[in-house]
């Protein structure tokens, strides 16, 4: 039995007339800009006929509702496990995934809509969980702001997570939102290496930058934690480069700090590994002890990170924050996968 996954309802029904064509090119207008924060990029802009998604039951996504404007994402992040996505789109899970991005250009009057439908009831909605809300697109299609107002308008809980800086540019609807409405923001950061951050998240702002987010956000009275993910096995999960980041993201100011070690699903798994190959080939065999049972790391390597950071939160005095929206709580991943094999080399 096939066992639905959380982006089967987004797939596109093949046209026989026009099967030499992507999938997403035969139902969208096809964009490209000649500037350079945008050049090799393709955007194709669809009008969604619904925006605000459920999160199929047997996902692990600790929350049911999400806003995804786009699909594929600019960030570049190597590891991105939603890179399978864009194959139910008829296009690959690695360059086509940074370069060619969906831009739904109706999300906001579709979910002001959608809000207002009798059926809905005010249930928390996830954004940033797919691919980043605030990723470079955004700057050019000014999507957010009109979500964020019919969200505000609605009173409806919402959180969102992001490595984009442009969230602050809609600090003034986020504020109004708060004062009427459960609203959580968290940045992602999982380590502070600035050398490794160019190299393997080369389209995003720096670490640096997300923790000023951070700081920004919390002064202004929005709450903003910090999920430090991916902990990355052999690149940034050193004692020193743990703490580090946990000294970093309390600096900040961060509300909570959560973390993540890498996991590999299929689509991310051969992007991330032909990465390696390039710039770090004397991992591939570690890579292949550590996760060639599955998608996570064995269980004492997550409870091992997971121990170290919460003795570093203690040590720099964020013990006591509460947890973070459900939204940035990772995927709880199983006690311990069971005996399948992926394949790794």
């Amino acid at each position: 039995m096939e066992v639905g996954v959380r982006w089967d309802h987004l797939r596109l029904v093949p046209d026989p007339a026009a099967a030499a064509a992507p999938l997403i090119e035969r139902r969208a207008v096809t964009r490209t800009f000649d500037t350079p924060g945008f050049r090799g990029m393709t955007f194709y802009e669809v009008h969604a006929r619904s925006v605000i998604n459920k999160v199929p039951a047997a996902s692990r996504m600790p929350f049911q509702w999400t806003i995804n404007p786009y699909r594929g994402c600019s960030h570049a992040c190597v590891y991105c496990f939603a890179r399978k996505s864009h194959e139910y789109l008829d296009l690959d899970a690695g360059a086509d995934f940074d370069s060619r991005i969906v831009v739904k250009v109706n999300a906001a009057e579709r979910v002001r809509a959608e809000l207002a439908a009798p059926r809905w009831r005010g249930e928390h909605i996830a954004m940033g969980t797919n691919v980043d809300c605030y990723q470079r697109a955004e700057g050019r299609y000014r999507l957010m702001p009109g979500i964020l107002e019919a969200l505000r308008d609605a009173g409806n809980p919402f959180s969102i997570l992001t490595k984009g800086s442009l969230i602050l540019r809609d600090l003034p609807i986020l504020r109004e939102a708060a004062a009427r409405t459960q609203v959580g923001a968290a940045v992602s950061v999982g380590f502070v290496d600035e050398e490794l951050w160019r190299l393997i998240e080369p389209g995003t702002p720096a670490p640096r930058k997300r923790l000023e987010v951070c700081a920004a956000l919390n002064a202004a009275g929005v709450r903003c934690g910090v999920l430090m993910g991916p902990v990355l096995p052999y690149l940034s999960d050193s004692p020193a480069q743990l703490e580090a980041a946990v000294r970093r993201i309390a600096e900040a100011g961060a509300a909570s700090v959560t973390v993540i070690p890498l996991h590999l699903r299929p689509g991310a798994r051969e992007w991330f590994l032909g990465w390696l190959r390039r710039h770090r080939p004397e991992l591939i065999v570690p890579y292949a002890r550590l996760y060639g049972g599955g998608a996570y790391a064995p269980k004492r390597y997550r409870d091992g990170i997971s121990a170290r950071v919460r003795e570093l939160a203690a040590e720099y005095g964020m013990d006591r924050s509460p947890p973070p929206p459900a939204a940035h709580r990772s995927v709880r991943p199983p006690a311990d996968e069971g005996p399948h094999q992926l394949t790794l080399l």
